[in-house]
């Protein structure tokens, strides 16, 4: 058989006949359609069943206590009144209250972001004597219940002598092993070029980690700021140990405090205006930073 040149050989392929490549099989598009109402419908419903306690709320937050002092059903209030909201800043401490819970929410949120960030940082990109060991330390953090921990935080801070005060809102929050794993995550998956080509350009260590390492996890940043921020303000337990002054209660303890009060507690309306106003901050945090909530954990998770 005689050897074919390379021009007689692309003429040969030319000519057979070209074979499409094998199709999966198509759904149809009605089956598509059917299961895309049948999510949605599921999203709905459960959406529903979620929202159904707080909807309760805001509806008992709006009626008058005249009223739901014979009834208390029903999702939709028999009569609309805004005396409850208007009074809720008049009864006890609840400005101190929602100030206090301000103050140590936004520092700690603050803190913990930055200090989770330079300690991912350090985990993900600098080798030092022990990292292993150091990181396994950390994450066995997550492991310990921090009911576990409330008599040697208050034993120490008793010694300190700092209990009723700021510092022992703040300080014990700030340990956060969960925040220091999310950004080792997001700073592990940067590439090693970017600090390469940093160091090339003459930065240090300070300059590459404030001017190009926080500006690029800033969406990781935000989404445990968020986090951060939701369980500080919703934290009870530990204000309820630390502070035991009633101008350093925290608005969650301020607002338990009052429900032992006979004459708040057959208040419904009143007590229903307060607990709205007391979870209007974080539904605004989710509204305005819902798309870098998002972002971030998909970063963290490495999808892109």
């Amino acid at each position: 058989m005689a050897l074919l040149t390379s021009a007689e050989r692309a003429t040969e392929r030319t000519r057979r006949p070209i074979q499409a490549p094998p199709t999966r099989p198509r759904r149809a598009p009605g089956r598509r359609v059917s299961a895309s109402v049948v999510y949605h419908v599921l999203m709905i419903v459960a959406s529903v069943i979620w929202l159904i306690p707080a909807l309760w709320m805001v509806s008992l937050a709006l009626t008058p206590n005249s009223m739901l002092a014979t009834k208390t059903s029903g999702l939709i209030p028999p009569a609309v009144t805004l005396e409850n909201f208007l009074g809720v800043f008049q009864v006890g401490l609840t400005p101190q209250w929602f100030l206090n819970s301000i103050i140590v929410s936004v520092v700690t949120t603050v803190l913990t972001v930055f200090l989770c960030a330079m300690a991912g940082y350090a985990f993900a990109k600098i080798d030092f004597p022990g990292k292993v060991l150091v990181y396994a330390s950390v994450l066995a953090g997550l492991m310990i219940p921090k009911e576990a921990m409330f008599i040697p935080l208050f034993t120490m801070f008793a010694d300190m002598d700092l209990h009723n005060s700021y510092p022992a809102l703040i300080l014990p929050r700030l340990a956060a092993p969960l925040g220091v794993f999310l950004m080792t995550q997001f700073f592990s998956k940067v590439p090693h070029e970017v600090e390469e080509a940093a160091r090339i350009d003459g930065a240090g260590p300070w300059r590459t980690f404030f001017s190009i390492m926080l500006p690029l996890a800033r969406p990781s940043m935000i989404a445990l700021g968020i986090f951060t921020f939701v369980q500080t303000w919703n934290d009870y337990l530990w204000p309820l140990v630390s502070a035991t002054k009633r101008e350093m209660f925290t608005i969650t303890t301020g607002l338990a405090s009052l429900q032992g009060n006979f004459a708040q507690a057959t208040e419904l309306g009143s007590l229903m205006a307060r607990g709205v106003m007391g979870s209007l901050p974080l539904l605004i945090i989710f509204v305005l930073f819902q798309r870098h909530l998002i972002r971030g954990i998909a970063l963290t998770s490495g999808d892109k």
